[in-house]
């Protein structure tokens, strides 16, 4: 902390340019120094809750109640506001009240015969909750997230004490109005929205928002609400990403998925990307073709035998373009070493066999009416014209560019916040512990620098011109990282989907994992990660999603004595089974670190009429000797910066080396 005498006229001069223009913000001393003083009392703050998700995978449904519950977070203040006070169910229903207003309102006013009563006890229930999830906050900070239509009277009810003998009369008549005019539903509503914003300072979530759920898209709209988010990139983001900004393969690959999962409504009745050309195409080429092997996964949606039948020969026909278009970017780009994946070439079409590292299998499905055995990687004239119909679809929608818009706004393959970092699924490593390099552009990259590079050309890819020579390469790059060895979204050695269509034995489907997800436990290792992204061993943590914990198996989700989290414990559904859970979220405050593991979600009117929340299990995985204030973040170094430019503003004031301005 830099003292003003202690500031010396070089430094002032050096630094003139920029006073002056900061000047312009704060014209004099009394600005200048209220500025400061601010800012210094937001320093002494408890830093905010931070909130970390990953691997939603579409489920909309329990992620929007992890979001409204905090993790668990609002129950917790609930119960320590109001112990002795309230009983169980008590508690239960004001947690409901402030998850659900809405439509639990509407389910207390059909049963309630005095709304009235209820109104007023629960308002100020809400408003002695709002106070205390309020009171790490400046006011300033409070004022911006008050919703428009209440902002007076919220502010009025939190930062004066309702018991005052001199203003008891006013706050109760504030009350009683607000229940005579009629909104006490809409203040409700208000104030426990308020609530859920303030109990989560900022939500970061760690990867993977698509594919196999049911409502990406609802996911995605609720995050954009979000008061204060960040995403870093999963494999089955860029995937989406990639096929928004056009590329072909990318396209392929997100339609394949949507039809193995039975969510092509996703696709057509949410994106509006128009699949009747892929439709008729199907039922022309594949007409007589079961598809055995590529009849969706459905859930418990009945879904009739036309439908899965139409589906499978989408999901066929879908998929030989894919491998098509693979191969295509594989010859294009010798640097991504995956020619070991061009398959199509090795497969002895009148045997109907393929031969993999010197093995010969035989094929389960040997129909490949669109294959050119002499060129097989060529698109058929119907199968291109298919792709590009449909890669124009992907390009006109307005709601996934929108999204995807927004993913680049606020995403990054990684995020170093506050003494973490965040990366979807792994920093690739080789075996002997080295960064694994790749060449790009012509140049060798790897660690850090690699996937720094690769989120650049990425972006290329999205926003550069059609006519720009660097958006094929970016468009290409987004392939990769969705299923390249180096790809830090991906962490494997390859991606047997071929196999696992085609092959019975199970040994062609190996996907090896990289190296990261075994050496993570070496603490050599896990030095060498921190100071490759200049953190410090002893006071930070890699949050990691990806791949499933196994926690039914006995599988931690703690890695390397606390060093590494990873937090994907089945939020999607296919991997319930195997995870015995339905997800891990991370809780980290001022005080301690929080895992929460989640039992399966039930459904939202549950939540709602039977005021059942999801069961989770906290684990304390770090608790502080001494409470984490504001000035210990990173948003705290940047205040102190700013307070320390002030100062200097301040001392070329009295110097009179910069004029001040009055009544501006």
């Amino acid at each position: 902390m830099k003292k003003i005498d202690n500031i010396s006229d070089r430094e002032l001069y050096e630094k003139m340019d920029y006073l002056k223009l900061l000047s312009k913000l704060y014209p004099n001393i009394s600005k200048a120094s209220t500025e400061i003083i601010n800012l210094e009392a937001i320093l002494n703050l408890p830093k905010g809750t931070e909130h970390f998700i990953t691997d939603i995978h579409g489920e909309y449904e329990p992620f929007v109640h992890v979001l409204k519950n905090g993790s668990g977070v609002i129950k917790r203040k609930i119960d320590e506001l109001f112990d002795g006070e309230l009983m169980d169910d008590e508690k239960k229903k004001l947690a409901t009240l402030v998850y659900y207003p809405e439509q639990k309102l509407e389910y207390i006013e059909k049963e309630t015969e005095n709304i009235d009563d209820f109104y007023r006890i629960n308002m100020y229930r809400l408003i002695k909750l709002c106070k205390y999830a309020s009171s790490k906050y400046t006011r300033s900070k409070v004022r911006k997230l008050l919703p428009d239509d209440f902002k007076y009277i919220i502010e009025e009810l939190l930062h004066e004490h309702m018991n005052s003998e001199h203003k008891e009369k006013y706050y109760k008549s504030i009350i009683e109005t607000i229940i005579e005019t009629d909104r006490a539903k809409d203040f409700i509503i208000a104030i426990s929205e308020l609530i859920q914003k303030l109990v989560v300072d900022r939500l970061h979530v760690i990867g993977d928002i698509f594919d196999r759920g049911p409502r990406p898209d609802i996911i995605v709209d609720k995050l954009m609400q979000h008061h204060c988010v960040d995403i870093q990139w999963g494999n089955h983001d860029i995937l989406w990403m990639g096929a928004a900004s056009g590329e072909k393969t990318c396209v392929a690959n997100a339609l394949r998925i949507s039809a193995r999962y039975a969510n092509l409504d996703v696709v057509e009745d949410i994106y509006g990307i128009n699949l009747l050309p892929l439709a008729t195409f199907a039922i022309e080429t594949y007409g007589d073709d079961p598809c055995l092997q590529f009849m969706p996964k459905i859930g418990d949606e009945e879904v009739s035998t036309t439908e899965k039948t139409l589906m499978a020969k989408m999901h066929k026909a879908i998929s030989i373009i894919q491998f098509k278009l693979e191969g295509e970017v594989i010859k294009r780009r010798p640097e991504f070493e995956m020619e070991h994946r061009l398959l199509l070439n090795m497969i002895d079409y009148e045997k109907g066999t393929i031969k993999i590292r010197g093995k010969e299998y035989e094929l389960k499905d040997k129909n490949f009416p669109t294959i050119d055995p002499k060129n097989p990687y060529k698109l058929t004239a119907e199968e291109k014209d298919v792709i590009e119909k449909v890669t124009r679809s992907f390009r006109t929608s307005d709601k996934l560019q929108r999204h995807v818009e927004f993913l680049f706004s606020k995403g990054s393959i990684f995020l170093k916040v506050n003494s973490n970092l965040l990366i979807h699924a792994c920093i690739p490593l080789n075996k002997d512990g080295s960064f694994m390099s790749m060449k790009l552009k012509g140049k060798e990259y790897s660690g850090r620098e690699l996937m720094i590079q690769m989120e650049n050309i990425a972006r290329e890819g999205f926003i550069s011109r059609d006519s720009d020579p660097d958006k094929q390469y970016g468009q290409d790059i987004m392939w990769y990282m969705w299923t390249g060895k180096c790809s830090s979204l991906f962490g494997k050695d390859n991606m047997t989907t071929f196999e696992r269509y085609f092959i019975e034995e199970k040994e062609s489907h190996v996907e090896n994992k990289n190296p990261y997800y075994t050496l993570r436990e070496d603490e050599d290792i896990c030095k060498k990660l921190f100071d490759e992204f200049e953190l410090d061993i002893n006071d930070s943590h890699i949050i990691n999603g990806h791949v499933p914990v196994k926690s039914k198996s006995g599988e931690s989700p703690i890695k390397a004595n606390g060093k590494i989290l990873v937090i994907d414990g089945g939020f999607s559904k296919a991997y319930q089974d195997k995870t015995g859970i339905a997800g891990y979220t991370l809780i980290y405050n001022s005080k301690t670190i929080q895992l929460v593991s989640h039992q399966p979600f039930s459904s939202m009117e549950e939540a709602i009429c039977d005021e059942n929340d999801i069961i989770s299990t906290t684990v304390v995985v770090e608790h502080k000797a001494e409470r984490k204030m504001v000035r210990d973040t990173d948003e705290g170094k940047r205040m102190q910066n700013e307070i320390d430019e002030l100062k200097m503003l301040l001392k070329a004031y009295q110097k009179g080396l910069i004029k001040q301005k009055y009544n501006v």
